[in-house]
């Protein structure tokens, strides 16, 4: 008959299992200590959001440009207003991802058409109240087509970056930075810089001297107006 008492002491390293968790032995080994998995399963790729891009990365026309990366670069990535679902195909202006820059002779005959549209309706509201054959009559009526021009450049602008002549003729103005149509201020800004210094004081000079900058102006072709308020002139075919 055994003496062996089941309820005492049990021997070291013998006796009935433990179930009480064990902590990892250093080195990285198991419990019993056997060595880890040799092949460990990859850790996975951290996610995180454009804030976690580093200082430096891709900013306004995908990184080639250096702007700002607030709210995505519609020119690398197509917004409203270009691609198939809109205008223009971009990536043929000077900036990867930019539509080509709108010639000389598409903005010249679009500012014609504009200009003649809207002196035609200044005509038309002065003529039954003054005499064009007299100056006066003739310098009211180019104020007052000056006047119509500014609120029609700016409204126009403001709500798709056209004008009836630029949609005649497939241009139309972006913001530089993201090519997204102009903001309330950038087109009153453009409009007002373009017709105000022509009525106050150098009429056809500043439009000849506005336009001639924007010729020597590289690679953005930007006039006067243009700088001001940061815009540009694309094309939308």
């Amino acid at each position: 008959m055994s003496t062996h008492d089941p309820s005492g002491p049990q021997p070291e390293g013998g006796g009935q299992p433990s179930f009480d968790k064990q902590s990892p032995q250093p080195g990285g080994g198991t419990p019993e200590g056997r060595p880890s998995d040799p092949n460990p399963s990859p850790a996975p790729p951290p996610t995180g959001g454009p804030s976690d891009a580093p200082p430096g990365g891709p900013g306004a026309y995908g990184g080639t440009y250096g702007g700002p990366t607030h709210g995505q670069n519609p020119y690398g990535q197509p917004p409203p207003g270009y691609g198939p679902a809109g205008h223009g195909a971009p990536g043929a202006g000077p900036v990867p991802g930019m539509p080509p820059i709108g010639s000389w002779p598409r903005r010249i005959v679009a500012r014609l058409i504009d200009y003649v549209l809207i002196q035609a309706v200044g005509v038309i509201v002065v003529a039954p109240f003054a005499n064009l054959g007299d100056r006066s009559g003739s310098a009211g009526a180019f104020w007052l087509g000056c006047a119509i021009y500014l609120l029609y450049e700016a409204l126009m602008l403001s709500r798709d970056g056209q004008t009836l002549g630029k949609k005649a003729m497939h241009i139309r103005v972006a913001m530089l930075i993201d090519g997204n149509k102009p903001t309330q201020a950038a087109a009153w800004t453009r409009a007002a810089v373009y017709i105000l210094p022509a009525v106050l004081c150098c009429a056809a000079l500043w439009w000849i001297i506005d336009g001639l900058f924007g010729v020597f102006d590289k690679p953005y072709r930007q006039c006067i107006h243009d700088k001001a308020a940061k815009t540009v002139v694309v094309t939308t075919d």
